[in-house]
């Protein structure tokens, strides 16, 4: 299912995202369940890639093991949870997990091709997935969780109109999500009011 042509910039169902070396021409979607494998896959490159793989952000020197496999991306393809996909040919280059959290809506799992990354992919994704949010759960504003320890992944998205609650909880060892390397390491939780989006 194409996702409706109001979240989509600047065509109705491609994006050009241009960059002086490269060019990623993706079309947007809502995931199925058959994509469940190339989400977990994508996922994982993204966030605990092998050293030759690693873009300009990851998490693999903070949290051991996989970051999610396909059973549990299957599980957040619910009434009240949405994921988008980014799709070159047949190729997914980027997810973007959108969950209802009344009155807010909790945003997570953004992620891009490690290749892909630092061009503008996953700004595309996160201003989607916050139309959807508005438009399909009717969102008041947008939630997100970050690690303690990646002061570049939080700076991204306080560029994008995110704040610190104040909040923070434990690494979330028991969710299946891989186990942290520093025992100090807790998850930073941030806010976006709707009155905010640019």
């Amino acid at each position: 299912m194409l996702v409706p042509s109001s979240f989509l910039l600047p065509a109705p169902a491609t994006w050009a995202l241009g960059s002086l070396q490269y060019t990623i021409n993706a079309m947007l979607r809502e995931a199925t369940q058959s994509d469940a494998e190339q989400i977990a896959n994508l996922v994982n490159k993204a966030y605990r890639p092998e050293p030759s793989e690693r873009g300009w952000t990851h998490e693999s020197e903070l949290v051991s093991g996989h970051r999610i496999n396909a059973k549990q991306v299957a599980s957040l393809m619910s009434k009240n949870g949405s994921l988008l996909v980014a799709c070159e040919g047949n190729s997914l280059v980027g997810c973007v997990h959108i969950e209802r959290a009344e009155p807010y809506c909790y945003i997570g799992m953004l992620a891009t091709m490690p290749s892909l990354q630092n061009k503008g992919l996953g700004k595309k994704l996160l201003a989607a997935a916050e139309d959807l949010a508005i438009s399909r759960y009717g969102a008041h504003g947008f939630k997100m969780s970050v690690l303690s320890s990646r002061p570049e992944l939080l700076a991204y998205y306080e560029r994008r109109g995110y704040r610190l609650t104040g909040a923070t909880h434990p690494y979330p060892t028991e969710a299946g999500v891989g186990q942290p390397l520093d025992a100090e390491l807790h998850v930073l939780e941030l806010i976006k009011p709707h009155h905010a989006l640019a």
